[in-house]
């Protein structure tokens, strides 16, 4: 391919408006702040501790922000070979105007403090998103999000149902479901009112998808209510569940999301062979394992 084919397909593709489909922002605080906003994404900090940064350098609770760039800064020498690295320099030139070639311990606090007063700026949210040329970011969304407090429009709702498919037995759980929705969970029509209710709820937010991550070993296999409902009955009195029954559980509450994702026309985002907590002494967000 020619350099002049190159860049003019460049050219045309810089041209497009873009819609982002999976975020996990805080839509009432979607910019940052400062660049350990950045750096503290779990791109940066698995890469920082495989580098040998420990998790309580890095996680200490109450560490200043300009502290914990440092920290992260002093692994950054060993990240260079990383398509991350090479996005942390792009947004530092692209929205800080940084002109080096590394971002060293030498030059950091000077890009730091840039950034920061550039942040504080009263429209840097909509520079963000003019220079990024995004019209729309999808969110991920706990079950029980009020949704309000910002323009659904720009940043779109979406279901997330991983606590409802894999820990309907916590009572926390439950506690956040009959809050949601007023109503408390006795067996099976309890539970599809339950998501119904869920669902229109989202709906009038302008929700436009339901997620899930699903472990390798997820089977879906659709399972009758008169099946499921012994099961829910049991989780509401509180008894424990054998892995035969939650297994049956998780498998009625997933395939009741997907059957409302039909009925409304919603499509179901499946993050398919995650598996949780594999690297117990991870980062946080960097323990999980993708078979």
């Amino acid at each position: 391919m020619s350099a002049q084919l190159q860049q003019r397909l460049l050219g045309e593709l810089d041209k497009l408006v873009l819609i982002d489909p999976h975020t996990h922002i805080n839509q009432l605080d979607p910019a940052s702040h400062t660049l350990a906003d950045i750096l503290g994404y779990h791109y940066y900090t698995e890469l920082a501790h495989s580098a040998g940064l420990p998790r309580e350098q890095i996680e200490q609770p109450g560490i200043d922000p300009k502290e914990k760039v440092q920290r992260l800064v002093s692994k950054l020498a060993d990240i260079e070979n990383t398509v991350q690295y090479s996005w942390l320099l792009e947004m530092c030139r692209a929205f800080f105007g940084f002109e080096d070639d590394r971002i060293t311990p030498a030059n950091w606090e000077t890009l730091y403090d840039t950034a920061a007063k550039k942040m504080a700026q009263p429209d840097w949210e909509e520079q963000v998103l003019r220079t990024s040329k995004l019209e729309q970011i999808f969110l991920t969304n706990n079950f029980d999000d009020p949704l309000t407090g910002f323009n659904t429009q720009r940043y779109i709702p979406c279901l997330r149902t991983d606590d409802l498919v894999f820990h309907l037995t916590k009572p926390e759980t439950r506690t956040r479901l009959a809050k949601a929705t007023g109503i408390e969970l006795s067996g099976a029509a309890s539970l599809k009112q339950a998501v119904g209710k869920l669902f229109d709820h989202f709906l009038s937010k302008n929700a436009k998808a339901c997620a899930i991550s699903l472990p390798p070993d997820f089977e879906p296999i659709r399972i009758d209510a008169a099946s499921a409902d012994p099961i829910l009955r049991a989780v509401a009195a509180g008894k424990e569940l054998s892995a035969d029954e939650q297994r049956t559980l998780s498998r009625f509450v997933f395939w009741t999301l997907a059957e409302h994702c039909a009925d409304h026309h919603l499509p179901f985002d499946l993050m398919i062979g995650v598996n949780r907590r594999v690297y117990e002494a991870g980062v946080y967000q960097g323990q999980d394992l993708f078979d």
